[in-house]
């Protein structure tokens, strides 16, 4: 048959059901064709292609050296997190694998395109190298960077190489002279004392017959340099760095030689990097090289902790920002404005000459004279040098620090110089997390006010959730991740990245359930036992189960759970919680100075009674631990747990509401009644009469501004939407003056703040003790803006979106609001448009998957997959 009548018959064919098979295959916690996987016993996802509607069976096929397997048809719609074979995998194990899927027609979609996965060193026993470092004495306080070598010999050709890799430190590696690998800060920050997580890299192509040199480059990172508030004190977990490689080579013969760390190796650290401090940046001096190479120091013993596979995506450069504008506010010192406060680094490409230092400083923020502001970034000095060692152009970047900025400065140019923008590119630097939801409207503020959250995040989840990422902190606070935990699951694919975190987070639990303020806490031993901080510990695991519909984190995390809810316990009185402490309702604006001057902390704590706060906690954990129970099948203990979340509520009621929904015994806030609404601590009959009270407070007390810090904010719109005043919580959320969401915005924001007033036009900067100008916990408000403004939120009864629920809420500041969201199962969406009197909403759901829609007027339709409008007429405004 000719050509063209084969393309003829099958244009025909498509549309009468020749469809596509599955795709987007990964492995785990959404690993693509990994090399280096974490769980040898792997589960499988997949999605099916637009315009099927669900899946009616599956058959998954497993091919790998030593075994195949085939599961058959099993009639299932499960297409997330798939189990495989019985018999676990092995480390270095490689496999391909495959699906066909049923569609509802009962008609088979074909076979996929294969994928792969292959096992890293799972445990430590599957090591075989030492520990090495250089062995020349240095000045431990100056965060030397050392280096490394190894040279050897190949009398064929490689067929396969595997470089596994770990520190403890950090590490960048070159082979044969090119870099190996694309990450930064890796193995990441982990709690060392217990768990390293490994690295590994495809390395085939850099290897050749003859002699090849393994160079690696070892800086202090996490484990032997400064940590929070550590000022002069490096080393939280040990004083000197150290490396740990091992390469497994398949020769073209067939046979294999493995090059690990050892004795064999040489170091120094007499190389062109000076020093490297994460919090006080890097000093390069190009004129340097190693010339006193010596034999290394070795340590076999690998018993320090456990090493295994990173279990998500390392730190990544993701993007580069050009320079906007330049300015020479002194002479000699010229500021370079990238038009972004951002994380990473500065790459420099500019001319120099012999023997010139350049210095590069960083701010967030300008003085009123044009110079950098960055007396808020404490004690770090956050300050890069580099010495040239010829005349010419250079192109450089650091290696080991980072910063959190917006502008940079370059000083000690050539008297004559003329700086061009091309000088300094702005490196992002962030775990390189999957981008999954996006969310636009018709407002500008708003539309500003979500790429502020997305900065926040992308500068905050560098290897960990932090708190800010510019000062000498950079910590994993657990409260500011546990507010923003369902944010970032929206913008991004974070379901490894925080099942790693809590994996920290459950080694660093006190015998006593307490967790700490921070993760990993190293020698900072952070135990405020808060409210909303120690939390974390319940919270997060239950809102990534509801976004990924993974069951695993809740079992992996409910002993944690429930030590916690034990702490909790032991601690209470009929119920109530009368001596707990804590951070309060964190940097709450126009508090009261309640607390007493010896903590230090004047009125950040908020209004909001401590006693309280740990009431509502207490029992947000217990009911969530109940919950994580029921999902496990442990009925009983969900029962148990059940009850004793229903006799917390009950004291809390008791204790501080009265018959007619009104605050007693404590000073009435907004943060008090918001989490009693939002985290169902009331009965029924009160919520709504609550909710007028925090109505009141909000809109006639307040003039429609915020009286919430950390725990209160998140929650705020909720609660007043949730008893009929969503247009009070849209006026809240499109405030412009002090305290609002967009009052940052109106003095020059591009990232969210850690205080509303950290810089105004009026009165300049505010406490230089703390004032981040890059700080995520109030963006939480990003999940009321996609789950009720554009209307795309999950179903907890059926996690993982596995069913959605679309319930937007028209708002008369806007005239269209939409939300997308790549889910597990495929494109989710939901978006509103106002056209005179009527409104058109546009609903997509993915393959497999389901949603209710709920409409203004509260009518409820039930949607397929697929794309659905629907057409009513525009609410009466307020």
């Amino acid at each position: 048959m000719k050509p063209h009548l084969l393309l003829l018959l099958f244009m025909l064919a498509a549309p009468l059901g020749f469809a596509a098979p599955a795709h987007s295959l990964t492995v785990g916690d959404g690993f693509v064709d990994p090399i280096s996987f974490p769980d040898a016993q792997p589960v499988f996802s997949w999605k099916l292609p637009t315009g099927t509607s669900r899946q009616t069976a599956y058959r998954l096929e497993i091919t790998a050296a030593d075994r195949s397997w085939d599961s058959g048809w099993i009639e299932s719609a499960q297409s997330v997190r798939v189990p495989g074979p019985p018999d676990p995998f092995a480390a270095g194990d490689r496999a391909t694998w495959r699906v066909n899927v049923r569609d509802e027609q009962g008609d088979e979609l074909g076979w996929s395109d294969p994928a792969r996965f292959e096992l890293g060193l799972l445990t430590t026993a599957d090591w075989s190298a030492a520990w090495i470092r250089p062995s020349q004495a240095h000045d431990p306080d100056a965060e030397p960077v050392g280096e490394l070598r190894r040279t050897f010999s190949l009398d064929q050709s490689v067929t396969r190489a595997r470089l596994h890799v770990t520190a403890r430190g950090a590490f960048a590696l070159q082979l044969n002279g090119t870099r190996v690998g694309d990450d930064h800060f890796v193995p990441g920050l982990t709690p060392y004392e217990n768990r390293i997580d490994t690295l590994t890299y495809d390395v085939t192509d850099q290897l050749r017959p003859g002699d090849n040199t393994l160079h690696a480059a070892l800086g202090t990172g996490w484990f032997a340099g400064r940590y929070p508030f550590e000022a002069e004190k490096p080393g939280p977990y040990g004083r000197h760095p150290q490396l740990l490689l091992q390469l497994e080579l398949t020769l073209a013969g067939g046979s294999t030689r493995t090059i690990v760390s050892d004795k064999n190796w040489e170091g120094s650290f007499n190389g062109p990097i000076r020093s490297s401090s994460i919090y006080d940046g890097e000093h390069f001096d190009a004129r340097q090289h190693v010339s006193d190479w010596a034999p290394v120091d070795v340590d076999p013993d690998l018993s320090y902790a456990v090493l295994q596979p990173k279990p998500f995506a390392p730190v990544r450069a993701t993007e580069t920002l050009a320079t906007q504008a330049i300015s020479e506010p002194v002479p000699g010192r010229f500021i370079f404005d990238l038009g972004q406060n951002m994380v990473g680094w500065a790459r420099l490409q500019m001319p120099v000459q012999r023997d010139q230092t350049i210095t590069v400083k960083f701010g967030e923020m300008l003085q009123a004279d044009g110079t950098l502001y960055n007396a808020n970034y404490r004690a770090a000095k956050s300050t890069d040098t580099y010495t040239a060692a010829t005349d010419g152009t250079i192109t450089w970047e650091p290696h080991f620090t980072f910063h959190g900025f917006r502008y940079v400065e370059l000083s000690g140019l050539a008297p004559d110089a003329a700086p061009q923008p091309d000088w300094v590119t702005g490196v992002v630097l962030h775990s390189d997390l999957t981008p999954t939801g996006t969310f636009t409207s018709s407002h500008a503020k708003l539309n500003q006010l979500q790429s502020n959250i997305v900065w926040g995040w992308r500068g905050n989840s560098l290897d960990i959730p932090t708190d800010c990422p510019q000062r000498d902190e950079r910590a994993g606070w657990t409260g500011d991740a546990q507010v923003f935990c369902p944010t970032a699951m929206f913008l991004t694919d974070g379901h490894a990245f925080w099942r790693s975190w809590l994996a920290s987070m459950r080694l660093e639990q006190d015998a006593d359930g307490v967790i700490p303020s921070i993760i990993p806490s190293a020698n900072i031993k952070w135990r405020a036992r808060s409210p909303g901080w120690m939390d974390a510990a319940a919270v997060i695991p239950w809102e990534v189960y509801v976004r990924t519909g993974d069951a695993t984190i809740l079992a992996e995390n409910f002993a944690m759970m429930e030590k916690l809810v034990g702490w909790y316990r032991s601690q209470s009185v009929d119920g109530l919680l009368p001596t707990i402490e804590g951070f309060g309702d964190w940097l709450q604006p126009h508090a009261a100075a309640q607390i007493t001057p010896e903590d230090g902390m004047g009125d950040r704590r908020g209004d909001t009674p401590r006693p309280l706060l740990g009431v509502a906690y207490y029992a947000r954990s217990t009911q969530l631990l109940a919950q994580a129970a029921r999902v496990l099948g442990r009925d009983e203990l969900a029962a148990t747990y059940a009850a004793e979340a229903a006799a917390i509520r009950a004291a809390f009621t008791r204790a501080y509401f009265d018959a007619e929904g009104r605050l007693q015994n404590v000073p009435e806030s907004q943060t008090a009644y918001a989490l009693a609404i939002a985290f169902d601590l009331l009965p029924a009959k009160l919520i709504p009469a609550a909710g007028e009270h925090l109505a009141r407070l909000v809109r006639d007390v307040a003039d429609t501004h915020l009286r919430t810090g950390f725990l209160g904010t998140p929650v705020l719109t909720f609660a007043l939407d949730r008893t009929g005043h969503a247009d009070l919580a849209a006026a809240l959320l499109f405030q412009e003056s002090y305290p609002s969401w967009f009052y940052p915005i109106n003095q020059g924001a591009t990232t969210m703040w850690e205080r509303w007033n950290s810089y105004t036009h009026a009165d300049g900067f505010g406490d230089v003790s703390m004032n981040s100008f890059n700080h995520y916990a109030y963006g939480a408000v990003g999940q009321w803006m996609y789950e009720r403004i554009a209307g795309l939120a999950p179903d907890p009864a059926y996690p993982g979106y596995k069913h959605i629920l679309v319930r937007p809420l028209v708002v008369p500041q806007l005239d269209h609001a939409e939300a997308t969201l790549e889910t597990p199962y495929g494109l989710a969406a939901s978006g509103w448009r106002r056209v005179g009197d009527t409104v058109t909403l546009t609903v997509t759901v993915p393959p497999n998957s389901t949603a209710t829609v709920t409409l203004p007027d509260g009518a409820t339709h039930v949607c397929e997959p697929g794309t659905r409008t629907f057409t009513f007429p525009a609410p009466a405004t307020p």
